[in-house]
């Protein structure tokens, strides 16, 4: 912690000095609004240059703001050429500017950028070489439409390409080293598979997604759940005119996949549509260790493998409309619809061991699965623009529903060693079934409204309402007929609402940008849990979750000079239970390691405080953050105090936990064949006592790096190479085991551009693994799992129609997330 302060304090200092060089605020000035010249909307981001015009030395040079505003201050008398430039744009060139005394002020007023169909082509040049950063309202935006290492891959594949993200190899994703992290599709939960989101990962092809949004210390414009956003934006169409593309891959353990999209624009019409089906194995194996501390018989080590393989078939299908009533209003209507069938077969196979290491007792036991499910989800979207620039009226209802059921056979051969000889009962043929169906609902109202010539107020409403059943029917089929195991059988409905109002406000004082938001949620999960006492007889037992509070926030921007910004915010979050974690219900299909949930919980509460820096310079562009996060009421999966050789894993609320870190991004494009971004974290966790749990306060210091390479070693084709490290860390009860990975990827465009040949390689060495010793006073585990999908994939795609001109796209529901960017789970 000692060393986090120092560094606290280096930053500080060094930050502080740089504010000290800003301009002096006694000479001349420019300012000016840059817009649209179609759409209307401020162009954030330009690039804003003044120049001598006879010597054509540069003066001054800096950015148009969130609002597409630019001030150039400390200008001496002279006369100047003002240069605009933006990708995608044509620039606009100001001649003779004059500023004829030290007080005058230049109002260039607004100023209008026509987009360029031609910039737009080298825009997806400059994309296909390199992967694109933005900073944006404090959040970060990946564009990774062009990773070449997850071609024919999953969205979790294309996640773990992303700079402060990881993905561990059961498909948990991480932020900064957390797992509270809310995963979002086009701003809202998914229904995929029950909502769970390693399956939603899994159902997504990594070619339908256009970029990827991360918002570690998200405002009060957002929903409070979580301890940040990670939102997936899937591609929607943008160009003028007949378009569309069809991809075919293969790849290693049988898998296939292939995609295609058509899609048309013309006049006030936009139509899309796509469609992707992936079919394939995944084999997964490992091991889990017990060792009993405090045995109550003679089994001291009980060793278990459980090698598995899983055969997965996903659809996905998604089309829309969007239709401009007026120039100004946009009315969006959508579809998407998943189909997901998964057969698994797993072998765990399991050895007691007494003191000596000498068997007692040895059993297999086979798991069968059969899943499937389905889901589908409406939205409309109306957006209202007015005369006023940047004045915008917002709404979205959205309505999602999925089922699914898991089918799961459990048959166990034991045998027991005694005095005299090898006993071996009959199988114990057990047969659970899993029943699922959740309904989401979405209304949201956002409003805009510029004031000044900088400031701006938005508010807006949300109402989220999820419901769900989760129905467990156990059955012991020894004797040859289905007879209920009335303790693993139940029923539990669920009614989850979130009813939410929020307030902003962000204003400009010459290069200082502030913002101050508040949130006030009213938030419930109801639920009824049914099951069946000792004799067999129904009982309900009701479940209520309040969860009411202010969320405030503040977000404070200081620009500096020579393209610096330094960045502050502090919010205030949390994270509530889910269904999963309320509900009594046992998964009892691991022999030796039962999960439940507990109906007790109450949510974590989290306060957030992040400084940022961030620095450009010609070929090099960084940003930094030093973050600290509390959390109260902490849950946590704990595991309890072994029984007849069975622990049981239930989710409690723990005290504190404080996490205080740096990170740092940098991309590099030094040399015209060769760019790479490089991403490093380091943080220290401390964590209260638990001394019910026998668990003892804890800290650990971790870090985590990934760098992504670009090589173009001719004009048509391009290599990526991209390695990542996770240290061992230390969180509750486990100690985290280290893992590597390195994957690789290549692309040749054939001539014309229309068709392309992808081939790539994950996981090369191998070495992805999530393992951990987990201790307690009563046991200690030790675990691993690697999970082995498609290993080497070849893709094909070929590109066809043609664009009719320069069109102003309807503009998309994600042009604004915003404004619809949040969480209903």
């Amino acid at each position: 912690m000692k060393l986090f302060k120092l560094k606290l304090v280096i930053t500080l200092l060094m930050l502080s000095g740089m504010s000290n060089n800003l301009y002096a605020q006694n000479n001349g000035k420019i300012t000016g609004h840059v817009k649209d010249a179609q759409s209307h909307d401020a162009i954030s981001f330009a690039t804003v240059a003044l120049t001598n015009p006879t010597t054509k030395a540069n003066i001054q040079a800096t950015q148009t703001d969130v609002n597409g505003n630019f001030t150039m201050t400390n200008l001496p008398s002279a006369t100047f050429t003002l240069q605009l430039t933006y990708l995608g744009y044509n620039a606009v060139v100001k001649e003779n500017i004059i500023i004829r005394s030290s007080a005058d002020v230049i109002n260039l007023g607004e100023i209008q950028m026509s987009p360029s169909p031609n910039k737009v082509l080298n825009e997806v040049t400059i994309t296909a070489k390199k992967p694109t950063l933005q900073n944006k309202d404090g959040k970060k935006v990946f564009a990774v439409n062009q990773s070449l290492v997850s071609q024919g891959g999953t969205a979790a594949d294309l996640l773990q390409n992303v700079p402060t993200l990881q993905i561990d190899v059961n498909g948990n994703v991480s932020l900064r080293g957390s797992t509270g992290v809310k995963v979002l599709i086009d701003g809202k939960p998914s229904l995929i598979a029950g909502g769970d989101v390693t399956q939603i990962l899994q159902s997504i092809p990594a070619s339908s997604i256009e970029n990827v949004e991360v918002i570690a210390n998200p405002s009060a414009k957002y929903d409070a759940e979580g301890q940040g956003i990670i939102n997936i934006i899937l591609k929607k169409n943008s160009k003028a005119g007949f378009n569309g593309s069809v991809t075919a891959a293969a790849g290693t353990r049988n898998n296939y996949n292939g995609s295609g999209a058509l899609s048309y624009q013309t006049g006030k019409v936009n139509l899309y549509g796509n469609y992707s089906l992936r079919d394939g194995d995944t084999y997964s194996n490992g091991f889990q260790y017990l060792t009993f501390l405090q045995p109550t018989d003679a089994t001291i080590y009980s060793n278990e493998t459980f090698p598995s393989t899983t055969h997965n078939r996903i659809q996905n299908v998604k089309a829309g409309i969007d239709y401009s009533l007026a120039p100004k209003s946009i009315l969006s209507i959508s579809g998407i619809l998943n189909l997901r069938n998964t057969h698994r077969d797993e072998l765990l196979e399991i050895n007691n061991l007494d003191a000596s290491s000498l068997p007692i007792q040895s059993s297999q036991q086979n798991n069968t699965t059969n899943s499937n499910g389905k889901s589908y989800e409406l939205d409309l979207d109306y957006s209202q623009h007015f005369k006023k620039p940047k004045e915008e009226l917002t709404f979205n209802f959205s309505y999602s529903h999925g089922t699914s059921r898991n089918f799961q056979v459990y048959q166990n051969h034991s045998t027991t060693v005694s005095e005299r000889g090898p006993i071996r009962p009959d199988p114990d043929p057990l047969e659970s079934d899993i029943w699922n169906n959740g309904n989401n609902y979405n209304i949201q109202a956002d409003y805009i409204l510029p004031t000044g010539k900088t400031g701006q107020i938005s508010a807006g409403y949300r109402s989220q309402i999820s419901l769900g059943n989760n129905n467990q029917y156990a059955y012991d089929l020894n004797h040859g007929t289905p007879t209920p195991i009335y303790t693993y059988t139940n029923l539990f409905n669920s009614d989850k609402q979130i009813h939410a109002v929020y307030l902003n406000y962000q204003n400009q004082i010459r290069n200082f940008n502030y913002e101050i938001g508040l949130r006030a949620e009213d938030a419930h999960l109801n639920a009824t849990y049914t099951g069946y006492d000792t004799n067999n007889s129904l009982y309900r037992t009701p479940i209520k979750v309040p969860s009411k509070g202010l969320y405030p926030s503040v977000f404070l921007t200081q620009k500096l000079k020579d393209d610096q910004q330094l960045q502050f915010s502090f919010t205030n979050r949390v994270t509530r239970p889910t269904p999963r974690e309320l509900n009594p219900s046992t998964d009892f299909s691991d022999p030796t390691n039962y999960e439940t949930g507990n109906p007790n919980l109450v949510p974590e509460s989290i306060n957030s405080l992040e400084l940022g820096y961030n620095k450009n310079w010609k070929n090099i562009s960084f940003t930094s953050s030093l973050y600290y996060s509390r959390l109260n009421n902490v849950i946590k999966h704990i595991e309890s105090a072994p029984v007849n050789g069975t622990i049981i894993t239930t989710a409690q609320n723990l005290k504190h936990s404080n996490t205080t870190g740096l990170e740092l991004i940098g991309h590099f494009d030094l040399i015209k064949a060769w760019d790479f971004t490089a991403n490093a974290n380091i943080f220290e966790r401390q964590n209260d006592a638990a001394p019910q749990f026998g668990i003892a306060a804890n800290s650990g210091l971790s870090w985590n790096a990934n760098i992504t390479n670009n090589i173009a070693i001719v004009k048509s084709l391009a290599i990526q190479i991209r390695a990542d490290y996770r240290a061992a860390d230390f969180i509750i009860q486990d100690r985290n085991r280290p893992a590597f990975g390195l994957d690789a990827g290549a692309k040749y465009d054939f001539p014309g551009n229309q068709a392309s040949l992808s081939f790539n390689s994950v996981d090369i060495f191998n070495t992805r693994k999530w393992a951990f010793l987990r201790s307690s006073d009563a046991l200690l585990l030790d675990f691993q799992r690697r999970t082995l999908g498609s290993r080497a994939t070849l893709s094909f795609t070929y590109h066809f129609g043609k664009s009719t001109g320069v069109h102003k796209p309807a503009k998309k529901k994600e042009d604004n997330p915003d404004k619809r960017i949040d969480d209903a789970s």
